[in-house]
């Protein structure tokens, strides 16, 4: 069976994930999952889609970054579908991992795909720096002083940090860092 996947990183990129969809159907996938989440995410419907994959399976997809994030999670997702005895294709670069050739060219096309991700995450630093330095870029807004004292109060009158943060709807991580900070004053 020939299974598709698609991606795209937000739910505002309808024409992307529409375009994928096109082309998948036209590649005669049987079953398409798709999904519109962030590279971060946990990816559900590429989980199930590797999950359905069975024996003389394709996974399909239209581009190698709709797929992997890096080099090691495009080899992960390979062997699963090599111990499932399943191939991958890339629509885009005409490449199929059953054969010898395709699997070296698409390892040596992921390097390149990690190295301009890093790229790009390099220069948003560099970016964020500059706009620093130019006093442009503030980061996020601390929280405001009422919201620490209750944080303060609520811990000296016995509440867990955890509760703090859900009843304050602040992460846990700020209700520690306000508890911190209160001790050292």
């Amino acid at each position: 069976m020939i299974i598709g996947y698609a991606k795209t990183s937000t739910t505002e990129q309808i024409a992307g994930i529409e375009a994928q969809l096109r082309e998948l159907e036209a590649a005669q996938c049987k079953k398409i999952d798709h999904e519109q989440v962030s590279s971060v995410s946990v990816r559900a419907q590429l989980e199930a889609a590797l999950e359905f994959t069975r024996e003389g399976d394709v996974l399909v997809v239209t581009k190698l970054d709709r797929l992997a994030r890096s080099v090691a999670d495009l080899m992960a997702i390979i062997q699963t579908l090599e111990k499932k005895q399943a191939g991958l294709r890339i629509l885009n670069l005409g490449m199929d991992t059953q054969t010898p050739t395709g699997k070296l060219m698409l390892t040596v096309l992921g390097g390149v795909a990690q190295f301009e991700r890093e790229i790009m995450l390099e220069r948003q630093r560099e970016g964020v720096a500059k706009a620093k330095a130019a006093g442009k870029y503030k980061g996020r807004k601390p929280l405001a002083a009422e919201l620490r004292q209750e944080v303060i109060e609520l811990a000296a009158n016995g509440v867990t940090k955890t509760q703090i943060a859900r009843q304050l709807n602040i992460g846990e991580a700020s209700v520690y860092r306000i508890l911190a900070t209160n001790k050292k004053a």
